[in-house]
C-alpha cells in the first residue's frame, strides 16, 4: 500500500507540468519567452509609463539567469512561487520585484511607483490615492519613528505579521 498518496500528487504535479509546458509552447513555440511575448501572454497592452516598468522589472525578475529571455524552467518556477512558494520564498521575490534599484531596501518612490502600476493594470478605483497608501505603508513599518524613507527585507519580515493596511 506504501506510496498511494505519494504517487497520485506526484501524477497530479506531472499532468499540471505538462499542461504548463503545452500551453508555453503554444504561446511561444521558440521556448525562450521575450518581454513582447510575456506582456502578450498575459494580455498587458497599452499600458502606462510606470505599469510597463513594473512589468519589465516582473520580467526580470522571472529571467533568473538575467539573458533576456524567460525559458521553460523559469516560467515554472516562477508559477511554482506564486502558485505553491511559501509566504517566506514570495515575500524575497516581492522584495526584489519591488527593490528597483538593487540596493536591498524599498524607499517610498520605489513603493509608490509600484502602486501607481499595479492601479494602472488592475483599473479599480480606491479610496485612497497611491501617495495616500504609499504613506501608510511607511508609517506602519517605521516602528521605531526614526522617519526614514525606505525599509529592508529583515524590517518587512519582522512587521509583516503587524501590518494591516486597509487598501480602499
Amino acid at each position: 500500500m506504501g506510496n498511494t498518496s505519494s504517487s497520485t500528487v506526484d501524477d497530479l504535479q506531472a499532468v499540471e507540468i505538462h499542461h504548463w509546458y503545452k500551453k508555453f509552447m503554444t504561446e511561444c513555440p521558440s521556448g525562450q519567452l521575450t518581454l513582447h511575448e510575456f506582456k502578450q501572454f498575459f494580455g498587458l497592452r497599452g499600458l502606462s509609463g510606470e505599469a510597463n516598468s513594473y512589468i519589465e522589472q516582473m520580467f526580470r525578475t522571472f529571467d533568473m539567469n538575467k539573458d533576456g529571455y524567460i525559458d521553460f524552467m523559469e516560467y515554472v518556477a516562477a508559477l511554482s512561487l506564486v502558485l505553491r512558494g511559501k509566504i517566506e520564498q514570495k515575500l524575497r521575490w516581492y522584495f526584489k520585484l519591488y527593490d528597483v534599484d538593487g540596493n536591498g531596501c524599498i524607499d517610498r518612490h520605489e513603493l509608490l511607483n509600484i502602486i501607481k502600476a499595479v492601479r494602472a493594470i488592475n483599473g479599480c478605483d480606491h479610496d485612497t490615492t497611491p501617495e495616500e497608501f504609499t504613506n501608510r505603508v511607511f508609517d506602519k513599518i517605521d516602528v521605531n519613528g526614526d522617519g526614514k524613507n525606505q525599509t529592508t527585507i529583515q524590517n518587512v519580515r519582522c512587521d509583516i505579521k503587524n501590518i494591516q493596511i486597509n487598501v480602499r
